[in-house]
């Protein structure tokens, strides 16, 4: 299955107690344990709340965490 570049923009997240949960412009879903992240992991739920989408969706970013994800990172499992 291909999927466009424009795809692989987040659109919305969410944290759980165990997991980042990335939404997807085309409608998927992707998750990834939480301790993949030790600063999101150790993280306040009003920190965790604190983050924007960087590059038109191509990463996230917590400015009070100084914590970066790249989508296509996350998309390979890193």
């Amino acid at each position: 299955m291909s999927t466009s570049v424009n795809d692989d923009l987040a659109v919305d997240v969410v944290i759980d107690d165990r997991e980042l949960h990335v939404r997807m412009k085309d409608g998927r879903t992707i998750s990834a344990p939480l301790n993949w992240f030790p600063r999101l992991a150790g993280a306040s739920s009003a920190d965790r709340a604190d983050w924007r989408l960087i590059g038109a969706g191509e990463g996230v970013h917590w400015r009070r965490l100084d914590e970066d994800v790249s989508i296509s990172a996350l998309l390979r499992g890193r």
